[in-house]
């Protein structure tokens, strides 16, 4: 039996898309000069960690080299081409990182399998300015902004060798502004999903799906409160895991809400995604959620078995989740949906099915997640914003803000982007008061004592599945601060 804090209660599976497309195009932009490289390269549309890791360690080509190849690719499909607009800034110290990594390697080997491998961060994840990277949530209310240190992840991520390739795109604050669509922000613009022209890439993870789903890097980390790791992950035929709250620190990440905020992997195979979650999470001292958890962080990579499933007992919540009338899916995801749980019959397991969540007509109609995110949110910004060493624009509490977007319509509201009503929801909550914490003890009712762990308990079970499509499968783990996997 797994320990609490490490069950996987909720895993979502999507149909795999076929990868039957190239991009190509010649590099151009401030970085054209310096990303040009010769080495014999593996292909990195597909390539695993360990296949770029093998290619270091025997010399077949460098860090140097593949940071060069990764812009090479970012400038390639960007702004130019297909103009997915996934990346929102390239480290300018990238390439000299790389090359003392590659000096490290040289004189005393690496320091894991990530030593020497490129990561491309969501703009919400801190970073150091001296490095050169803004970290905006791709808001120009944070551009120049000046943060205390790296976010605990990222201190993780070097302590470990990986390179900082640079920062994604995001639905803007993470989807936390308004009625915007999913990919946008005012410093990147509208990202798109590479698998068909101006599909929705999801969100609010959106550039981190985008790269990782062909190539512009290995390794991308995302967010997510509700869906930000899991629908993008779905929607750009990704593995990702959304870590339980607290296993992954949020020291240095624009809030949302500590009770649902959590940091986690968006890569091309659940081998890569268990390898960079055994790397990024752990105790910081800086958030007081990931004390919890035990002192040694296992490597997950152990956990990795094509037979593991044999003899588990899966449940399926049919009720509700899988009422599309309810979920807005299309019935043709439901077909694929059925075909899943064959194959996880065939592998071996016990498909319980149904195994109904109690509360789940309650989850339907509750609104008790957008009042603790609200409240939340205008605690924890102001907060954020208060501690920036400096900020240009002055933005210095959710107030700012709102009135920073307001005299910035050319940058911050243009046509079709305009709406900020969540931060002015949130702006109006008055604290955590009664009603904030009636709410919160209603969200775990429905969300843990008669949603998941009631499934969980008395069906036996070792986790669900549901299709990662659909808000309603994401919000009911989300609420509790569960772990999902999708992939």
């Amino acid at each position: 039996m797994l320990p609490r804090w490490l069950t996987l209660t909720l895993v979502l599976l999507c149909a795999h898309l076929v990868h039957s497309f190239s991009f190509g195009g010649l590099v151009s932009g401030p970085f054209a000069s310096l990303v040009r490289s010769t080495a014999p390269l593996p292909d990195l549309y597909e390539a695993s960690i360990a296949e770029l890791q093998a290619g270091l360690d025997a010399e077949q080509f460098t860090s140097v080299d593949l940071v060069k190849a990764y812009f090479a690719r970012i400038e390639e499909v960007n702004l130019n081409g297909p103009a997915l607009r996934a990346v929102l800034e390239m480290n300018p110290s990238a390439l000299a990182e790389a090359a003392k990594l590659d000096q490290e390697r040289k004189i005393s080997g690496k320091r894991s399998t990530l030593h020497g491998i490129p990561v491309l961060l969501k703009d919400n994840i801190a970073t150091v300015a001296s490095e050169g990277l803004n970290t905006t949530a791709g808001s120009f209310a944070l551009l120049g902004s000046v943060v205390p240190e790296d976010a605990g992840v990222v201190k993780r991520l070097r302590a470990a060798g990986a390179v900082i390739l640079g920062k994604a795109n995001l639905s803007e604050w993470a989807h936390f502004r308004g009625n915007v669509s999913s990919g946008w922000s005012g410093r990147g613009g509208q990202s798109t999903n590479a698998y068909f022209p101006n599909a929705d890439p999801c969100g609010s993870s959106s550039g981190s799906g985008i790269a990782a789903s062909i190539g512009l890097v290995a390794v991308a980390l995302g967010s997510e409160t509700d869906g930000s790791i899991t629908c993008p992950s779905s929607n750009n035929n990704l593995a990702g895991i959304k870590p339980t709250v607290g296993l992954t620190s949020r020291a240095g990440v624009v809030p949302i809400s500590d009770r649902q905020d959590t940091v986690g992997p968006l890569t091309r195979s659940v081998t890569d995604a268990a390898i960079v979650l055994s790397i990024i999470a752990g105790k910081d001292p800086n958030d007081n959620f990931t004390l919890a958890q035990p002192p040694i962080v296992p490597d997950f990579t152990k956990a990795l078995d094509k037979n593991a499933l044999r003899g588990k007992r899966i449940g399926v919540p049919r009720r509700v989740f899988l009422n599309d009338s309810l979920t807005g899916n299309d019935p043709s995801l439901g077909v694929a949906f059925e075909e899943a749980l064959n194959t996880i019959r065939a592998l071996g397991a016990t498909v319980v099915d149904p195994a109904d969540l109690p509360s789940a007509e309650d989850f339907v109609t509750s609104n008790n997640e957008t009042i603790v995110s609200n409240t939340d949110f205008k605690v924890q910004i102001n907060a954020y914003l208060a501690a920036l060493l400096k900020n240009p624009s002055g933005v210095r509490t959710l107030a700012d803000l709102i009135k920073f977007d307001d005299a910035n319509p050319e940058l911050e509201e243009p046509t079709d982007f305009e709406d900020q009503s969540r931060f002015i929801e949130c702006e109006a909550t008055t604290g955590r008061n009664a009603f904030y914490f009636a709410a919160l003890a209603a969200d775990h009712d429905i969300g843990s004592t008669r949603g998941i762990d009631f499934a969980l308990k008395t069906f036996k079970l070792d986790a669900l599945v549901l299709p990662a499509p659909g808000k309603l499968t994401r919000s009911i783990a989300g609420v509790v601060g569960y772990p999902i996997v999708t992939g």
